[in-house]
């Protein structure tokens, strides 16, 4: 079984550094203020102000409570996503509505975003999905036209960039996941918030500690990083470059050897630096994919479009949808392949070769 992140390796090759870290750690007494993380991620991305959070989910659900948005709102968002993209939206009363993607990229469609805005539309919720970026500058003059709030998801792409614009300095705010299945991931998860809009910034370090400000100014949570948990984040940031060129290495391995196959490889745009979160290919068909999954118990992001998931029927959550016609197919055919830094060269080459074999299977 080819491990499909690599935890334990990559553990194994920086032992003594977390050792360290773990003991320095123990000696101190700052358990709770991560400051400093917050300081230099900002200053990496290139925002004015990061705030930590629990979780991904958490920062973009503070997003939307920032700005007041509600029962009555309108939040587009992509109908290919993980589910927090969407149920963020229904955590805060509004009404998901879901748009169709672009075939090749697997990115929101702005034809979609067109045809779905109305004048109850109060945010764009914009997924660089897989680690891959598309240009938004026509989704950013679409918002800014129509007052819409851009919330830049960011969760799968840290350390991409388009036309040297960062992932995540882009729109009013931004999420990064640092949860266990990201290139960079924390012990326990976490996420973080970020904005060069203060306001913003301080509603959500309010929100994430229970509404505190001078005493308790509103209904907030509990959603606070931990000290340990940014540490180890900064130590794996350092390794962030070199992990992603191994990845993208070993992605162009698998495009090489799939040129000829009824495979279709991912689309990267030569002004596009993607960072590989995942590897996902596309077959023609349901049967043929399931074909190849199965064989080698390999996992599909996502088998379910997010509007067709059990929550917005079985639970009479509200939602609008356009007619999706791509994401369902993206979804009947597309799989993940293991492509993380500490894959050995032989492990790829022996998944090449099962994939070669259950296509070829009668």
């Amino acid at each position: 079984m080819i491990p499909y992140e690599g935890w334990d390796r990559e553990y194994q090759q920086n032992k003594d550094a977390y050792l360290k870290l773990f003991d320095d750690f123990m000696s101190q007494s700052n358990y709770e203020n991560c400051e400093q993380f917050e300081k230099e991620f900002a200053e990496l991305i290139g925002r004015k102000y990061a705030v930590s959070v629990a979780n991904a989910t958490d920062a973009l659900h503070f997003s939307l409570k920032s700005r007041n948005i509600g029962p009555g709102d309108e939040v587009l968002v992509t109908d290919f996503s993980w589910i927090s993209t969407s149920s963020c939206i229904s955590m805060v009363g509004a009404t998901p509505v879901f748009c169709d993607i672009d075939a090749d990229t697997c990115h929101i469609s702005l034809d979609s975003i067109k045809r779905m805005t109305t004048p109850n539309t109060k945010a764009l919720i914009y997924t660089h999905l897989f680690g891959n970026m598309s240009d938004t500058a026509d989704i950013e003059q679409h918002c800014k036209d129509n007052g819409i709030m851009f919330v830049e998801d960011a969760a799968q792409s840290l350390g991409s960039r388009i036309n040297n614009r960062k992932a995540g300095s882009i729109g009013d705010c931004s999420s990064f996941s640092f949860n266990t299945n990201k290139v960079i991931s924390g012990i326990n998860g976490g996420g973080i918030f970020l904005t060069d809009d203060e306001q913003l910034a301080n509603t959500v370090k309010k929100l994430r500690r229970h509404g505190k400000g001078k005493d308790y100014e509103m209904l907030g949570y509990n959603s606070r990083m931990y000290v340990l948990n940014a540490q180890i984040i900064q130590l794996r940031l350092k390794n962030l470059t070199r992990d992603r060129q191994i990845r993208e290495q070993n992605a162009m391995t698998y495009n090489s050897a799939f040129k000829n196959l009824p495979i279709q490889t991912p689309t990267v745009p030569f002004n596009v630096e993607h960072n590989w979160h995942k590897y996902t290919i596309k077959f023609k068909d349901k049967e043929t994919r399931n074909k190849v999954k199965n064989k080698l118990n390999l996992s599909v992001h996502y088998e379910t479009p997010l509007s067709e998931n059990s929550m917005y029927n079985a639970w009479s959550i509200d939602y609008v949808k356009d007619d999706c016609v791509n994401s369902k197919q993206v979804a009947d055919t597309i799989l993940s392949l293991p492509v993380h830094a500490y894959l050995e060269q032989n492990e790829i080459a022996n998944l090449i070769k099962y994939i070669k074999e259950a296509i070829n299977e009668k």
